[in-house]
Order: C-alpha cells, then structure tokens, then sequence
C-alpha cells in the first residue's frame, strides 16, 4: 500500500502513476503584453536529448528565427545537481549570463523557488527573467509572435482552422505516446506498466492508421502536431523500447509510422535537430534507477532514416 503525502490518504500502489508536474513560469510573449516579440530580446535554452526541448529547437528553426532567437545547449547529463552546461560535444554554454546550470535561471527569476528545474526555459534577455518553462506554449508563441522578423512567416504550424483537431490530437498523443513511453518506463508496479504499455501500442496502431492513409496527422498540412508526435518516435527505437521496456515493435516495424518519421527527419531544418548522441547518452547515462551502470548500447544505428519515402508525398 501507498499513501499521498498531503492528505494521507490510503491507496493501492499499482494505482500509482507517472505524473509530470505542471511547468511554473508561464508568461505570453505579445505584442500588447508587457513581453514583445523583438529580435535579439530572447534566449532559448535547450537540452537536445529532451523531446521537450527538441519541439522548441526545431520550431525556432523552421520558423528561421535563429537570428532573432539565441541558443544554448545543455550538457547530455543530468545529475543531481540538474542540466548543467560544458563544452562537451555539440554543447552551446550560456554564454548570456554565463551560469553553470539551469537552475541559476530559476533562481535568477524568484529566489524562492523551490520546484523542478527544466528545460526548455525561454530567457528574456531585457528583464533578466525566464518568461516560459512550457514546451507547447514556446513553440505557440514561436509560431505566431515573431512574424515580423522570422525568415518565414509564411508557415504556419498551428492555422487557426485547423486548431480544434490539433488540438485534439495533441492531448491524445501527450496522454498515450509523448508521457506513455515515460509512464511504462517510470511505472511503480507491474500493473501500472502493463496499462501503460498497452495503451502505447493501441495509440501507436491508430496512428498507423491514420498516417496510412495520410501525409500527416492532419491530412497533408505539416503541423505542431507532427512535430510533437516525431520527437517522440524519433527517439524510440535507440532509446524506449529498450531503456524503457516499451519493447512490444520497433517504429521501424510500423511501414507508415516509420516512413512517416523519415520523411519530417529527411527535411533539412529538422535532420540539423536530431543529435542521436546526446539522446542516447543522455537516458543510458542519466537514468541509473533504470540503468545502474551507465552502458550506452551501441545501436541501433538508425540508418533507414536516410532511405527515401517519396511514396508518402504521394499520400
């Protein structure tokens, strides 16, 4: 048996789930709002192992807002001490403020917090502040703040007409795909896992589906969706369906799903991305509840990202 620790209330253990807490700092950039889109004002920093981090990064690159956007890249391992910055491999320090980990940024904005340090933080370099800790809300912002002064205003991820079933299908991805392969991995009981387990792979067979019969999750309009779903399943076979048993098929056993993921990484903006090294090293290296020694396994290599899929364009 388990208890909560505020109300003390008694409950079965295999009822325990994975929850991932809400973020804390959650400011809109706007131009009527007391944060306007300016170039040159932000910074965005990032883990490129995080799937979280990685949907920011590769919105700020297909928007062309790396000019009017700065970056820094966190080092691949987190300890106790939280996201920390090096000159490691492919590693951008923060050269802004020139902290050493993360959590300085939280610290920086209110002494007194005392919650979980993540990334992605956007930084707003006027206010010496962090402006936004949510994923889902930065790449929104991206998406529609900076037209002015990105390199191409002319996509839009998130049209307005197409919002309802974005948004729809990002609560069932989140719920089932994004957090389903870190519930399975950080699942407390047996119980606990087997659900989340199959929950995974019935999503995984209705998104087959779906992108069997079409380009992309909404029809043939590159979206936020599609972003969202990939940087989870670009991830999957190097790193959950060994590290975080969600072993049932490989992405590449999907013929939809892996054409899918081939064809958004074979986009020149998104492959510049996609950094297979730290994600790897990050979960084998980071995880030791899960990986006690640190091993990074060598594959698998995912070279079928690189094959053609022009089939799909036809979709």
């Amino acid at each position: 048996m388990a208890t909560t620790d505020s109300k003390f209330i008694t409950i079965p253990a295999t009822h325990i789930q994975f929850r991932r807490p809400e973020s804390a700092f959650r400011n809109t950039i706007s131009k009527d709002g007391p944060f306007t889109p300016e170039a040159g004002r932000y910074h965005l920093y990032i883990s490129s192992a995080c799937p979280w981090s990685d949907r920011t990064a590769l919105v700020r690159k297909l928007k062309g807002l790396e000019d009017v956007i700065g970056l820094s890249v966190t080092d691949w391992f987190l300890g106790s001490e939280g996201w920390h910055f090096s000159e490691r491999q492919d590693c951008i320090p923060d050269n802004i403020n020139h902290f050493t980990h993360v959590k300085q940024l939280y610290l920086a904005t209110d002494p007194q917090y005392a919650g979980r340090i993540t990334v992605p933080v956007l930084w707003d370099k006027k206010t010496s502040q962090v402006v936004n800790n949510e994923s889902s809300e930065i790449i929104r912002m991206f998406n529609s703040q900076f037209q002015d002064v990105c390199k191409n205003p002319q996509l839009d991820l998130c049209p307005s007409d197409l919002v309802k079933e974005i948004d729809e299908l990002n609560s069932y991805v989140y719920d089932n795909v994004n957090n389903g392969v870190y519930k399975c991995g950080f699942a407390p009981s047996q119980e606990a896992y087997d659900m989340n387990f199959k929950n995974l792979f019935e999503a995984l067979d209705k998104l087959e589906e779906r992108l069997s019969k079409s380009r992309y999750l909404v029809g043939n309009r590159f979206s936020e969706a599609d972003i969202r779903l990939f940087v989870t399943l670009i991830r999957f076979d190097p790193v959950y369906f060994g590290h975080f048993k969600c072993n049932k098929r490989q992405i590449k056993d999907y013929p939809a799903l892996c054409g899918y993921v081939c064809d958004i990484y074979q986009m020149p903006p998104v492959k510049s991305t996609v950094n297979i090294f730290h994600i790897k090293h990050h979960y084998y290296e980071s995880h030791r509840q899960i990986n006690p020694t640190g091993i990074v396994p060598d594959g698998p290599l995912l070279d079928y990202l690189e094959q053609p899929h022009t089939e799909r364009a036809k979709l």
